[in-house]
């Protein structure tokens, strides 16, 4: 038998045998190299560069919860230290979404810093990023729980507010109805039906005007206004409550600032600066008010030698209703609203205003405001004196 077709064929056998472990080892050696990809500890493509433009936190977390890459805000939130995560509540959401393999969004309360009592509000997004990594995005409403609570503040002060005078109308009209044969009492008690419906009428307009200078269009047609007619016309509006206080107001700085703005709502500004100076001084004292006119820049500073501001009211005073001492505010009148209007006539001038004070002794508030000439040179009138108004 001839067997010599046997040797080609073992050839031609021996040569697909070897093919096909070439191209077996081949496909290995690729299956082996993306194999190491996947595995591999490096961030996807693309990621260190979107976590470094977000504004908000991102932080990117290995197996073993490592981070590896984190924003600029996920540091300045306090989210991130020495490569870990701080708050335990994060680490309990990304362990959850690396065992569920379920994208996590929560909004979460935490610590500000290790000192203090401070907590911050975030709404807080975690989900895989690939096979190995897990992403976390966090988004700061803190600012928003903040409005959230000075609005109900506001709701619930303002219902405070208007109940007192309103209850007290009701009952000494009962009492002047009760006393019409007694004239004494009818002159008493009409005096403070007088003074309750004043105070009424008080918070009311200034509830009105507060809300008027929150609109978009608070200034609709801003002009030239002469700040030292602001000074003369607030000081006027003045003067009957500070010489019942035995209080003197003095005036002075440099001459012929103007800005852009309105006249009326300056003077309001001011005169509730003043007001206040006046309030919370003591018999026999002085409130100044002084004005510096540079750099393009328009300083109204009002300074009192009364009881001052603790330190842990002094950033709350320019909110709505708030008041340090809210028992003498109500034996004064006051509203709480005050201040309120202050800042937002100061900023819807462009303007801004500052507090200093010190416990017994004193405060001063300083209005700033851009100078109607824009100017960047100094000017100044000849140096004057305080002078009593």
């Amino acid at each position: 038998m001839d067997n010599s077709w046997l040797v080609p064929l073992a050839l031609a056998f021996g040569l697909v045998v070897g093919a096909g472990v070439v191209v077996i080892l081949i496909a290995s050696a690729r299956r082996g190299r993306r194999s190491v990809e996947i595995v591999s500890t490096a961030v996807p493509d693309g990621v260190d560069q979107v976590i470094e433009a977000l504004e908000s936190a991102g932080v990117v977390l290995d197996p073993s919860n490592n981070v590896v890459k984190s924003s600029p805000g996920a540091l300045a939130f306090g989210l991130v230290w020495n490569g870990a995560l701080v708050h335990p509540e994060l680490v309990a959401l990304v362990d959850r979404v690396r065992r569920t393999g379920e994208s996590v969004t929560q909004e979460l309360e935490l610590a500000r810093g290790p000192f203090g009592d401070a907590n911050m509000y975030l709404f807080v997004r975690v989900a895989r990023l690939g096979a190995r990594y897990i992403l976390l995005l966090a988004e700061d409403r803190t600012e928003s729980y903040r409005l959230d609570e000075v609005r109900r503040d506001f709701v619930a002060n303002i219902s405070h507010e208007l109940k007192t005078p309103i209850g007290a109308v009701g009952l000494l009209a009962e009492a002047l109805q009760a006393a019409s044969d007694e004239p004494e009492q009818v002159k008493r008690f009409a005096k403070r039906l007088t003074k309750e419906s004043e105070r009424l009428a008080n918070i009311t307009q200034e509830i009105i005007e507060l809300s008027r200078l929150q609109a978009a269009d608070a200034l609709t047609k801003p002009d030239v206004v002469e700040i030292d007619q602001v000074i003369v016309q607030a000081i006027d509006q003045n003067r009957v409550a500070a010489d019942a206080s035995s209080v003197s107001i003095v005036d002075g700085g440099d001459k012929g600032a103007e800005v852009y703005g309105d006249e009326t709502l300056l003077v309001v500004a001011l005169h509730n600066l003043i007001a206040n100076a006046i309030q919370y001084s003591p018999k026999g004292s002085r409130v100044g008010i002084g004005v510096t006119n540079a750099d393009g820049i328009v300083e109204i500073a009002v300074t009192d030698q009364g009881i001052g501001i603790p330190d842990d009211d002094r950033d709350r005073v320019f909110e709505r209703f708030y008041r340090i001492d809210p028992a003498r505010s109500r034996h004064t009148g006051g509203s709480g609203l005050g201040l309120a209007i202050v800042k937002h006539v100061v900023q819807n001038h462009g303007g801004d205003i500052r507090v200093w004070s010190q416990p017994g002794k004193g405060s001063t508030f300083t209005i700033r405001l851009p100078e109607a000439s824009g100017a960047t040179t100094t000017r100044r009138a000849p140096a004057t004196s305080l002078k009593e108004a």
